[in-house]
């Protein structure tokens, strides 16, 4: 996997950038935030920045709104998804900035990737085990974030989001650069084996890098693996893609994760944004 992408950037220890990413790109900015200062009182204390947990919508207003001033975005800039589990991607114009910034209703519905080329838009997007995976198309300063979990691993949504900017932009899968972010790891992941099997019709070769029989048929999966295998498949070359080493189900101290606390807490927020100087250079 080589060195870990993702760095604490904060004293607060509020988010996580990608410097690999900042630095090659810097008109763009992506990161993820931890559970570390925000508002939020338990059990999604404190940075919970999701409104369909059960969080007050005040204290998760003041959060987006503390994320975006940290990045110098302004409040109309925060974008998101309500996302399903599900496969579908979308095309965040213009029109789009905005939706989901202050309630669900309006958020761009039932959707688990979001990509954008247009500059002062923050696509945001909630985790708590699932794996985050963000990409960069530099020549045409494309970024998008993927949901996936389980569901999400074996509809393949990174690749489908790859063939996606193929088909409507001509960006080549080796111009992408992916980072498959901090979410429960193999040591944490203990799956059925109706899980197991879906992962297996999406790959016949993840036993061999992937699972690990347990009793009972149960297993360990490493579904941020998976999901790389699956983005090498889809043309990304290997030397593009980063790997986090970060578990959420280990470090319940610095994330939120829904199996380790028991279905009830809050989500970090995974973002990327173009800067507005993206624009005009």
């Amino acid at each position: 996997m080589g060195m870990e992408p993702f760095q604490l950037k904060d004293q607060q220890g509020t988010h996580m950038t990608i410097p690999s990413l900042e630095e090659r790109f810097p008109w763009l900015m992506a990161g993820i935030t931890t559970r570390h200062g925000g508002v939020s009182h338990s059990p999604y204390q404190s940075l919970n920045c999701a409104l369909h947990v059960g969080d007050r919508a005040e204290d998760v207003l003041n959060n987006r709104k503390k994320l975006l001033d940290i990045h110098r975005m302004p409040t109309d800039a925060w974008t998101c998804g309500n996302q399903v589990h599900g496969d579908r991607l979308h095309y965040v114009k213009l029109s789009d900035r905005g939706r989901g910034r202050l309630s669900q209703a309006d958020a761009i519905d039932q959707v688990d990737g979001l990509y954008t080329d247009q500059a002062n838009v923050f696509i945001a997007s909630f985790y708590a085990d699932c794996v985050p995976l963000y990409f960069v198309a530099s020549s045409h300063r494309m970024i998008g974030v993927a949901h996936a979990g389980w569901k999400g691993t074996v509809a393949n949504i990174g690749a489908k989001l790859v063939s996606e900017w193929r088909q409507n932009f001509n960006i080549q899968p080796r111009e992408v650069f992916a980072v498959i972010g901090p979410s429960i790891g193999q040591c944490c992941y203990e799956v059925d084996r109706r899980v197991i099997d879906q992962i297996r019709t999406l790959d016949k070769s993840s036993d061999q890098y992937a699972i690990t029989p347990l009793n009972n048929d149960k297993y360990l999966l490493d579904l941020k693996q998976v999901n790389a295998e699956s983005l090498k498949k889809a043309g990304i070359p290997a030397e593009n893609i980063e790997v986090s080493t970060w578990c959420t189900g280990c470090h319940t101290d610095l994330f939120y994760s829904h199996r380790k606390e028991g279905g009830q807490t809050g989500r970090m927020t995974a973002y990327m944004a173009l800067k507005e100087e993206a624009t005009r250079t």
